[in-house]
């Protein structure tokens, strides 16, 4: 096993991290907004007295769902970003959990809650 992060690289990932985590729950705030707190009349625009079209009722569905669908990928990278914070914390941070290498820093500026080297990240998506 190569060394660890050093304390000033892994404030770094934890400045990183909650910035993350910040856009994240803003991402969510905004969808949750748009698609919870509104009637399909407001998010359909329509002031009219009107009844609806099939049509629009189920694209105005669709769109719900599928912004909730958003939403839900959103939190499962926040429980990542989590589970990254307590690997900072048990000091197990950018480790490798297949060979127990040092994940390279490039990695994990760009997937701060990588679980895997890039050559063992491949061979999982090989396998699948």
């Amino acid at each position: 096993m190569k060394k660890k992060f050093t304390k000033a690289e892994l404030a770094d990932f934890k400045k990183l991290i909650f910035k993350r985590k910040d856009e994240i729950t803003e991402g969510i705030k905004h969808i949750s907004e748009d698609t919870l707190k509104k009637s399909q009349k407001d998010a359909a625009g329509d002031i009219s007295g009107y009844t609806y079209h099939m049509a629009d009722v189920a694209t105005d569905t669709y769109d719900r769902e599928f912004s909730l669908g958003i939403a839900s990928n959103e939190r499962q990278f926040l429980y990542e970003l989590d589970d990254a914070l307590k690997k900072i914390d048990e000091g197990t941070f950018g480790i490798c959990e297949d060979c127990k290498h040092l994940i390279s820093k490039t990695r994990l500026k760009a997937v701060v809650y990588a679980r895997y080297c890039i050559k063992c990240q491949q061979k999982k998506e090989k396998r699948r």
